[in-house]
């Protein structure tokens, strides 16, 4: 093993790499982009077609159709290639772009919604799934670094073009501004995906499991915006974790499964690293629920200020992700996934602390600890799922890193905002109520963050131990 990659930033825009490089991370800025444009515009689109009680159903319903389309991908690229399912993926991206845009009311923006979320889902996975294909090992870690550097540039940029453009045009003009880089990504899979052998052999469209999936992140969605009971939420959260463990049931017991072979096994590092995918996230989305808001009603800061602070997270995300992407290594990878989960335990820790005690320079310093943590774990635990799965699996285990992902971060979402509406966040609105809320629900993330951790400790011992698989 080497203590240095062996592979240099510069390979990546290389002639013959230059263009599979752009569409990758294009993936992500269509992703990334979206995202803070959106949340952006929203509120005014909102306003005017005086849809206020349909705000937080614009994510939901959007979530929901990214995860499972994201689910379906394996089985996708292998009946219809690679190529050809980005080509379907961005022009439904687009109609979905284009619906949402143009709508006369809220209930079309949600179809609208619906539409980009099953397009970005699917475009997500297939891109994530050619990220092995596409280059040699030795530069994966590079791809992820160069994505982080995207998602970076989206926190900071995309808000702020997105107000310019809905303050002097429209919030229809700022959904828009995705499509032309549509374009150039459909231009560019045209030059960089190559076509693929297509697998007539791919079983029955895998319906009941994809439903079971829609159901239960519906169910997780619908626990965390549009029930008041706590009790209520509680128990559709509970059967939306037994559809998800009917759903990996029924795959992993499927001839042709979407799932890869011992995937969330406990006792080799590719089962144990699902795992983790999904814990992270779940554990870091309270910054993401939270943080802005306590920003703003705990600290008196407006949006612009609130906003840049959580937008730190996504610059030392960037960071952390790019000085990992400099070491290769499957031990080290593990030894950084491991490291990085820490950093994020701690960062959790005192962003407790900080609210607890009403310091907001520790606000900002629970932010930049835990994007580095995520920026130092993320790429390395990608990485690892990629490689140490046969290569007849890889795919599949490749398609689902951003599925995982988000469904990571909507579980986590209804999670911590059940946690956060048992200890008074909806009840209580004084200073001193909100303060004992966040405080409960961040403590609680610093909980959930413990599991990914041990996980990672595990794997290193696994893989020390010669049992990288099952």
């Amino acid at each position: 093993m080497t203590s240095a990659s062996s592979g240099r930033w510069s390979e990546l825009v290389e002639p013959e790499r230059l263009a599979a490089s752009l569409t990758l991370m294009l993936a992500a800025a269509i992703f990334a982009f979206n995202a803070f444009l959106v949340s952006t515009a929203m509120p005014t689109a909102v306003g005017e077609l005086h849809g206020e009680a349909y705000i937080s159903w614009t994510l939901t319903v959007y979530i929901v159709a990214s995860i499972t389309a994201g689910a379906s991908a394996p089985l996708m690229k292998a009946r219809f290639g690679a190529r050809r399912c980005l080509f379907w993926a961005s022009g439904v991206f687009a109609a979905g772009t284009l619906a949402a845009a143009l709508s006369p009311s809220m209930e079309l923006v949600l179809v609208g919604r619906t539409v980009q979320g099953a397009g970005e889902g699917l475009t997500a996975a297939i891109a994530f799934a050619l990220i092995p294909q596409l280059f040699p090992s030795r530069l994966v870690a590079k791809i992820f670094g160069a994505e982080a550097i995207v998602w970076a540039v989206a926190a900071f940029g995309g808000p702020v073009l997105a107000g310019v453009i809905t303050e002097l045009v429209s919030w229809r003009a700022a959904f828009l501004i995705n499509l032309p880089i549509v374009v150039v990504f459909v231009a560019l899979v045209h030059v960089a995906v190559p076509h693929e052998e297509r697998k007539l052999d791919t079983g029955l469209f895998p319906g009941i499991r994809l439903g079971l999936v829609a159901l239960a992140m519906m169910a997780i969605s619908v626990a965390g915006v549009a029930l008041d009971a706590p009790w209520q939420a509680m128990l559709v959260v509970a059967g939306a974790v037994l559809c998800l463990i009917a759903a990996v049931r029924i795959d992993l017991s499927s001839r042709i499964s979407i799932l890869p072979r011992g995937a969330f096994g406990l006792t080799s590092v590719p089962g144990l690293s699902f795992w983790t995918i999904f814990f992270l996230p779940l554990a870091q989305s309270v910054t993401g629920v939270f943080l802005v808001y306590a920003v703003q009603h705990l600290w008196g800061y407006g949006p612009a200020v609130a906003g840049g602070i959580g937008a730190i997270l996504a610059l030392a995300w960037s960071g952390g992700a790019v000085t990992v992407a400099n070491y290769d290594g499957t031990g080290r990878r593990l030894r950084f996934v491991a490291a990085g989960a820490s950093v994020v335990v701690a960062g959790l820790v005192v962003g407790t602390v900080a609210i607890l005690l009403h310091l907001l320079a520790l606000v900002v310093l629970c932010q930049l600890m835990i994007g580095l943590g995520m920026g130092v774990a993320w790429g390395s635990l990608c990485q690892v799922t990629m490689e140490t799965h046969p290569e007849g699996e890889r795919d599949k285990a490749s398609a689902l890193l951003p599925t995982l992902q988000s469904a990571g971060y909507a579980a986590g979402s209804a999670v911590l905002g059940l946690v956060a509406n048992l200890a008074g966040f909806a009840s209580d609105p004084t200073p001193e109520g909100l303060r004992r809320s966040l405080v409960i629900a961040f403590a609680a993330a610093a909980l959930l963050a413990l599991p990914p951790l041990a996980f990672a400790l595990r794997m290193g011992r696994l893989y020390r131990a010669g049992a990288v698989r099952s």
